[in-house]
């Protein structure tokens, strides 16, 4: 049976995210569809995120250990592919060793890469509207820890998803849910949702809470596309295709390879520019085609599509020393190293 999700109508979607969520989605390699798109949503009025400071502070709190066993856990797996390879791979595993070689050069552009996900995720928690617990709602969270109904019906401290609860609770009460929808988004289905049965569907104790049409429990990053989905239709399926790219760093062997070609291009220039200063000393130009010359033949066989060699405007010959000296950067040289 599937979560039920309820008809919005026209008005702004509130939506309260749960930190595991947010962690959820900014460990994804495509996270970047989401967050644009709540991005986007944001600006344009159409949702607004209820962003208890609980859920900032378990976020920032998280942040530092969910990165870094990302990367040290990509790390780890290269290393123990690699080991294998050396111990069982045989005498023909060159290409496999290189390979693996080249791709654990990628983890950290990898793992920058997709930890961005966690600064901007940051970003939209701060521009959120702040829910500040009342007494009233410590008092609920009290009662319901005595009752030990959920998120408090487990041995462990929940009370701050509990104050999640009592935030939502308090969030919904007297508001027209007809014009207002309200949705709790949250990952952690042994807390929150039903036990036993459909996870997708919220557990008794909090059920009350979205037994009215307009208040719909979500869960996981699969849940808040549907909720979002649910209230905009096509124009979400159009903003998630606008941003469904994942960005994947360049190989090392790319990399070495566009640098050398670089280094071709602009070393036959310079080679040419000193022939040409050099075209009244004789004795000087003989020695230098002796030295350059195998290797513009070289060059010349190798680049062969017209403009490759040049001539170059002051642009473009700017254009070519600069992305020298970035990939010569990326390589571990300091900038503007450009000699050839």
């Amino acid at each position: 049976m599937a979560a039920p999700l309820h008809r919005y109508v026209e008005g702004v979607l509130h939506l309260l995210v749960d930190t595991s969520t947010w962690l959820d989605l900014s460990r994804r390699r495509d996270g970047q569809r989401w967050i644009v798109a709540l991005r986007e949503l944001l600006r344009q009025g159409k949702i607004e995120l209820l962003v208890p400071a609980v859920v900032v502070d378990e976020f920032v709190r998280n942040r530092e250990r969910v990165e870094a066993s990302m990367t040290s856990s990509v790390a780890q797996r290269f290393k123990l592919i690699k080991q294998d390879l050396d111990e069982y791979g045989g005498t023909d595993n060159q290409e496999a060793l290189k390979l693996i070689q080249d791709l654990a050069h990628q983890v950290p552009l990898v793992g920058a890469m997709t930890t961005r996900n966690f600064g901007d995720v940051l970003d939209l928690l701060r521009a959120g509207h702040v829910l500040d617990p009342t007494v009233a709602d410590y008092g609920s969270v009290v009662a319901r820890g005595l009752d030990k109904r959920a998120p408090l019906h487990r041995s462990r401290n929940s009370v701050a998803d509990a104050l999640l609860a009592e935030l939502y609770s308090t969030a919904i009460d007297a508001v027209d849910l007809a014009s207002e929808p309200h949705a709790f988004v949250t990952s952690n289905s042994d807390d929150f949702s039903q036990p036993g049965g459909d996870r997708r569907l919220p557990h008794p104790d909090i059920a009350s809470a979205f037994a009215s049409g307009g208040s719909t429990y979500a869960l996981g990053v699969d849940g808040l596309s549907d909720v979002l989905r649910e209230q905009f239709g096509d124009e979400i399926d159009e903003l998630l295709a606008e941003t469904d790219f994942v960005e994947e760093p360049r190989r090392l062997d790319e990399i070495t390879e566009a640098e050398k070609q670089l280094f071709d291009r602009i070393w036959y220039h310079r080679s040419l520019q000193h022939e040409r200063q050099l075209q009244d000393d004789q004795a000087s130009i003989e020695p230098l085609l002796s030295v350059a010359g195998p290797n513009r033949e070289r060059v010349e066989a190798t680049y062969t599509q017209t403009g490759e060699l040049g001539p170059y405007t002051d642009f473009e010959l700017g254009m070519l020393n600069g992305k020298l000296s970035a990939l010569r950067w990326v390589l571990g040289s300091e900038w503007d190293f450009l000699d050839t």
